[in-house]
């Protein structure tokens, strides 16, 4: 059974992916910092009949590397896809950042990724395997007020053709990913608007994409082409560019005071124990390629938060705020022994949905689903209790 290990796996993209990965078959170990979040996942993955090895570990310190590449070598005994997909971003101007800042954003998308890469190449030439490293647009044109995230992710676009180089004679493949703007809590969370809800690509996509890049192995991958079209001719004539966004900034998702605000990083979050999930059905033919037999997640401990519906829908306010997804609309979906449908519910908020609203739809259901007010039945939900 081949194994793909995807780094921020907790949301977004990285838990997009995962998901569908060991649906394809692949056995997944998730990285991330949200242990709450992982421990879903993996309660997810588990209940659709799949294996995945999850750690809450700060990928930004590479001396976590090694730990992060002996979670798959003990749970599957191999390791055939490294995904660096792990990201944030530190609001500010760049030079009012410090060190502490500066290092966590050049350790979460460069010294770690390759770190990691360097720890997983016994494993990856093992396996003639494939690592991808998941850029930004902003390597090529950087935005303002997001710190060192553009310059963190050109180093990192640098660094990825190096490694292509480096490894070919290894037979692994590199593949670099542009995956364009991203409907995800990812600019939220740094305190920034994000671009339009109308532009941006669906993390379901987006990691549709990559899993079928699998198979391909390109050295590039555009995973929203006419994006990554828009961002070469601004590349072309930086000139214009910066005129572009100095008086549109809501076209990149920024605020247009972000230059005057600074928001220190957050400390990284101490490595803890990994848990592995596992099916409960018979795994001896499915496994017998690890070298170590997967044991079962324990159920993770409810807490006050995670059983609040305002928590629960926190992370993703902004974007329903975007998307014009009321709190409200949702709080009255909760009638316990109801069953909600995704179609349905995306068809009675938005008349019409589109991709974006679609899969804002899912994230607001997943997210209730995780507090508790929600069980997953299928592609269906199942209400078990009210917002109160």
């Amino acid at each position: 059974m081949s194994v793909v290990l995807v780094t921020g796996a907790s949301s977004g993209i990285g838990r997009a992916l995962a998901i569908r990965a060991a649906r394809a078959g692949y056995d997944v170990v998730g990285i991330g910092r949200d242990r709450v979040a992982l421990d879903s996942l993996a309660a997810r993955v588990r209940a659709e009949h799949g294996r995945i090895a999850v750690a809450a570990i700060d990928v930004s310190d590479p001396s976590n590397a090694r730990a992060i590449v002996d979670l798959a070598r003990r749970a599957f005994g191999r390791l055939d896809v490294l995904v660096n997909n792990a990201g944030h971003a530190a609001v500010g101007p760049l030079i009012a950042q410090s060190d502490e800042a500066l290092r966590a954003q050049f350790g979460t998308h460069v010294i770690g990724p390759v770190a990691i890469v360097r720890e997983a190449l016994p494993l990856l030439r093992a396996a003639r395997g494939h690592v991808f490293m998941v850029g930004s647009g902003v390597a090529r044109v950087p935005v303002p007020g997001m710190g060192a995230y553009a310059p963190s992710k050109a180093a990192l676009r640098s660094a990825t053709r190096l490694l292509r180089r480096e490894l070919r004679p290894h037979a692994v493949a590199v593949t670099y990913v542009d995956p364009g703007a991203v409907d995800t809590a990812f600019m939220s969370r740094a305190g920034m608007p994000g671009a339009p809800a109308a532009i941006m690509a669906a993390p379901e996509d987006v990691a549709r994409a990559i899993l079928l890049a699998f198979a391909t192995r390109p050295r590039v991958l555009n995973a929203v082409p006419w994006q990554t079209a828009f961002v070469a001719l601004g590349e072309l004539f930086p000139a214009i560019t910066d005129a572009i966004i100095d008086r549109n900034p809501a076209l990149v998702g920024i605020q247009r005071d972000d230059a005057s605000t600074s928001v220190p990083v957050s400390p990284p979050l101490p490595a803890q124990a990994a848990s592995v999930a596992t099916p409960s059905v018979a795994e001896g033919a499915r496994g017998a390629g690890a070298s170590t037999q997967a044991s079962a997640t324990a159920t993770p401990p409810e807490s006050p938060a995670a059983n609040d519906f305002d928590a629960a829908l926190e992370p993703l306010r902004r974007r329903m705020e975007r998307v014009k997804l009321g709190v409200g609309f949702v709080r009255d979906l909760l009638d316990p022994g109801s069953v909600l449908d995704v179609s349905e519910v995306a068809l009675r908020w938005a008349g019409m949905p589109n991709k974006n609203e679609r899969s804002a739809t899912v994230e607001v259901l997943e997210a209730l689903a995780d507090a508790g007010f929600l069980r997953r039945e299928g592609d269906r939900y199942a209400v078990v209790r009210a917002a109160g």
